[in-house]
Formats: C-alpha cells, structure tokens, sequence
C-alpha cells in the first residue's frame, strides 16, 4: 500500500501535475494540503477518472485539506472536535477517513507567523486539539497516520542553516514540544530518505533560488503509530515533483506499507 502526503498549494493550479502524479505513481492514498477551493469547486470528477473518491475539508481560498483514496473512503471525520477557532472561524485543516486497513488523517498546522502573534497562540492550540483527536487511535491495534503540513522543523538537522531561523517560528522549543507531545501520545516520525543531497527537505522556498541551492526545511511529516512504523517498507521525498514550472513549494512525501 502506498501512501503520500503533498502540499499542493493550490490544487487547481497544481491539478495537471497531480494528475499525472497519481498516475505515474501508483499511490493508493493521498494526503492533500492548501487545497485553496471550496468544496463546490473541488476536481472530484478529474480525480474519480483516476478511481480516486475524496473526502475534503475546504472552504475557499485558504487553507483546506483532502483525502484522495483507491481503497475505501469509510468513517470520515472532518475537522477536530472542539479544536480552536481563529478569529472566530474554526479553519479547514484537517480531514480523516479510514481507508483499506490504515486510518489516516490530513492536516495542515497553521503556521504560527510571528512568536508574538495571536496566530502563533492558536498554532499550539490547535496541536492540543490535534492530540486529543488522535489518541484513541493512536493507541490502537490498526495501522494509524497523521501525515501532511506540520510547520514544523523536528530537529535543527530539518533546516538548511539554524542561523536563519534564530526568533522565528517553525523551530521554537514550543512548536517542537507539541510534536513531542504527539509522540508521547504513540506515534512516532517515519522519517524518509532523500532522492538527492543528505537531508530529507520537503519545502523550499519560491524566492532566492532556495530549492537549486537546497535551502529547504522538513515541515511534510508523517507520524505512525506503532502498527502502521512496523509497516513500513521504504519512505521517501519525491523531491523531482517540485522541479519545473508550475510546481509546488513542496514535495510529496511518500511511505510504502506491507499491510
């Protein structure tokens, strides 16, 4: 079984490449962030010519998530119960569903913006709300996954140069408490290889030729429980997916199961 998460940032501008992904690939499940449509205007028939069913979390322009399944799309679960809102709003970043023999979830940290922002208060509410959605299974018997956008570096190993990151989010002991409290819940980083150069990045950004010079970070996380670690048989970035014109600030990252 092949399972995948990817950024698209946007999937209207991103649907020909995904297309062809889906189908070059081979995956059975796709993880979906920043969606950047309504529901209304998600490609559900385009993907469905793929023998793709969708569970989508997305409301317009921002944010939203989606699950992309060939094997079953049962128990879906949109949004975290009692999760935060911000400004009065509870946005669409996650979406779980189980499919086949794996339940899984999609997500998409917010981001944080600044330490001393309001939007970097929700961030570590919404990873509290994150735990609690996910502990049950978590603990479970069946392979389990939260996979997607964490924004979230794990390690100073995961950015290019800790310099730059000195006072900003994505590497603050806090942001990386809240993984650390997922892991303690039972699950843990399955960590994948790179197709090239030493470190597994999966974000580079568009500006100052960040990605030919390899100045990335590894924010695309997939975090298993213990059925779903033992399964794995290989995990990789698809690092050749953000080369070109037209592509993702992202990369897939994609995990093989024996299951």
């Amino acid at each position: 079984m092949r399972i995948a998460t990817w950024n698209v940032n946007s999937i209207t501008a991103r649907l020909p490449r995904l297309l062809a992904w889906l189908e070059n690939t081979g995956t059975d499940v796709l993880c979906v962030q920043e969606t950047k449509c309504s529901a209304e205007q998600f490609p559900y028939d385009q993907l469905r010519e793929l023998g793709y069913e969708a569970a989508v979390n997305a409301t317009g322009r921002w944010n939203g998530v989606a699950l992309l399944s060939k094997v079953g799309l049962e128990d879906v679960t949109t949004g975290l119960a009692g999760g935060p809102e911000y400004e009065g709003v509870q946005e669409p970043r996650a979406v779980a569903a189980t499919c086949g023999p794996a339940r899984v979830w999609s997500v998409y940290v917010p981001n944080g913006r600044e330490i001393d922002h309001a939007h970097f208060a929700y961030k570590l509410q919404w990873f509290e709300a994150l735990k609690a959605a996910v502990a049950e299974d978590a603990a479970g018997t069946r392979p389990f996954a939260v996979l997607g956008d964490f924004n979230v570096a794990p390690t100073d190993d995961d950015v290019w140069d800790t310099t730059v990151f000195e006072g900003m989010t994505h590497v603050t002991p806090a942001e990386r408490a809240a993984l650390a409290a997922l892991r303690e819940a039972g699950l843990s980083d399955v960590v994948p290889r790179p197709l090239k150069y030493d470190k597994p990045f999966t974000y580079w950004d568009y500006r100052q030729l960040c990605f030919p010079k390899n100045k990335g970070m590894r924010i695309d996380l997939v975090y298993g429980n213990e059925p779903f670690a033992k399964a794995v048989s290989d995990a990789y970035v698809d690092r050749e997916e953000r080369k070109g014109k037209g592509a993702s600030d992202h990369a897939p990252v994609v995990v093989d199961l024996e299951v």
